[in-house]
C-alpha cells in the first residue's frame, strides 16, 4: 500500500498541483463548493426527514436537493482525490482521514440504499425509517465535515 501511495503522490497531476499555486488553489475551492453543495442540499432535507417542516411536500424537497446533494458529492469526491494526491502517504496515516473516508462511505451508503429500497422519492419509507435515515445522514455529513477540517490540525 505505501508504494501505492507513494506512486500517486509522485504522480504527474499531483506534482503539477504541488508547482501550481492557482491550480491548487482552484481545486480546493472546487472541493470547498462540492461540500457546500453536498451539506448545504443534505441538512434541510435530513431535517425535513426527521420531521421538522411537516407542512412542505417531502417530494418537492426530494426532487430538488438529492440531485444538488449528489452533484456536491460527485464534485467533492473528485477534487478530494485530487488534494489527497498531493500528500498522499502523509494523508493516508491520519486517522481523523481515515474517520472523514469512512463517515463519507456511511452517509453515501446509508442514502444509496435507502433510495434503492424505498424508491427515488422515498415514497415507500415509514416516518420512523424517514427519521432514523435522517439523523444517521447528518451524523455522517456533519462528521465528515468535521474530520476534513480537522485534517489540518491532525499530525506533526
Amino acid at each position: 500500500m505505501e508504494g501505492i501511495l507513494a506512486a500517486v503522490a509522485a504522480s504527474d497531476l499531483a506534482t503539477a498541483l504541488r508547482m501550481s499555486r492557482w491550480l491548487y488553489a482552484a481545486v480546493n475551492a472546487a472541493h470547498v463548493l462540492g461540500i457546500a453543495l453536498l451539506v448545504g442540499a443534505i441538512l434541510p432535507l435530513d431535517l425535513r426527514l426527521i420531521g421538522l417542516w411537516s407542512g412542505i411536500a417531502r417530494d418537492g424537497l426530494v426532487r430538488v436537493l438529492v440531485p444538488v446533494a449528489a452533484a456536491g458529492l460527485a464534485l467533492a469526491v473528485t477534487t478530494g482525490t485530487l488534494l489527497f494526491s498531493v500528500r498522499a502517504p502523509e494523508y493516508a496515516a491520519i486517522s481523523v482521514f481515515q474517520a472523514k473516508l469512512a463517515l463519507i462511505a456511511a452517509g453515501a451508503g446509508s442514502a444509496l440504499a435507502l433510495h434503492l429500497v424505498h424508491g427515488v422519492r422515498l415514497e415507500g419509507a415509514t416516518r420512523a425509517r424517514l427519521a432514523r435515515a435522517g439523523a444517521l445522514s447528518m451524523v455522517c455529513w456533519l462528521g465528515a465535515l468535521i474530520a476534513g477540517r480537522m485534517i489540518a490540525f491532525a499530525g506533526d
